[in-house]
């Protein structure tokens, strides 16, 4: 079994990669998009996305990290394909899945699943480009409005030579509610030979038991539930206990250092709110904590509170 840490925007960053990658578990990282338009982007803006460019590819802890790409754009994506890979990237992901109003407005992620012969076009571009040592894979969701072309799309991007896909078990209009609908995928692996993950509602290890089964499908891409339970890919690999809230706020005093340290505090506050809203879901300690930081907009501050536990004065 293999698990994929799933891109998050604005919280699943190169610190996050690196210290989830640290509590161990993770087979892979897919960095956060990086939009394509009509250019192809510099070095730097790369290495902003992905600094592990820098490092061969890989986390501190050695787990290699994919770039992903959202455009429209067949050329334009397979040039900048190429220059991720020459650059260390461990392949090249294509975003087919992102909801976002202002994403699909500009012809980029979900609305793409309104068009086979895009998703062909795209991935045939790309695959041409990259070197075949490389891999290209796509994530997906079931569809934008419904499941009807759910299968159709996954043959194009099969067809356009891709190496590997990743279905979120939901259409655009489903959102992020539950369920995830598991048992599609296994519709989708009926019809191609395709490497398949499966993505969606994976909260705990009986979740992913329950998706690999439904799915038919044994690797999983781990995306809010690894935020909400740090450990959760030890827990489903290697049947590891739950991380305790302890073990959990240790993470976030490390986390915090990291984040002021790595991009001088200025995303901070931010990010550790957003992070305290997935780890809510599982520890009622986190609730309370945000309650604490949820007007502090200063890092120290926010710091000293996660530090002492401690209602702030």
């Amino acid at each position: 079994m293999k698990i994929f840490l799933a891109p998050m925007e604005g919280v699943v960053d190169h610190l996050m990669r690196d210290m989830l990658t640290q509590v161990g578990g993770f087979d892979m990282c897919i960095t956060e998009f990086l939009r394509v338009v009509e250019q192809v982007h510099p070095v730097r803006t790369f290495h902003k996305i992905c600094p592990e460019l820098k490092s061969d590819g890989l986390t501190p802890s050695g787990v290699p990290v994919r770039v992903q790409l959202l455009g429209q754009h067949p050329q334009w994506l397979a040039e900048n394909a190429f220059k991720a890979v020459s650059l260390g990237s461990h392949g090249v992901d294509l975003n087919f899945g992102c909801p976002a109003k202002t994403v699909n407005k500009s012809k980029g992620g979900a609305v793409l699943l309104k068009e086979p012969n895009s998703l062909y076009n795209i991935v045939k571009a790309v695959r041409d480009a990259v070197p075949q040592e490389h891999a290209v894979s796509a994530k997906i969701r079931l569809g934008f409005d419904d499941t009807s072309l759910a299968l159709e799309n996954a043959d194009a991007i099969t067809q356009a030579g891709a190496n590997m896909l990743t279905v979120h078990a939901r259409t655009k209009v489903d959102g992020y509610k539950p369920p995830a609908y598991w048992d599609w995928i296994a519709k989708i692996k009926n019809i191609t030979n395709i490497h398949l993950i499966a993505n969606g509602e994976i909260w705990h290890a009986k979740d992913a038991v329950n998706c690999q089964a439904q799915s038919n499908t044994e690797d999983l891409m781990l995306g809010r539930g690894a935020l909400s339970l740090p450990n959760l890919a030890n827990c489903i690999k290697y049947g590891e206990t739950p991380m305790d809230w302890d073990a959990a706020r240790d993470l976030l005093v490390h986390y915090s250092g990291y984040e002021i340290f790595g991009d001088k505090g200025r995303y901070y506050p931010n990010r550790i709110k957003q992070w305290l809203g997935y780890l809510q879901r599982e520890y009622t300690e986190a609730a309370d904590l945000f309650q604490q930081v949820r007007t502090l907009r200063d890092s120290d501050s926010i710091v000293s509170v996660i530090q002492s536990g401690a209602h702030k004065p």
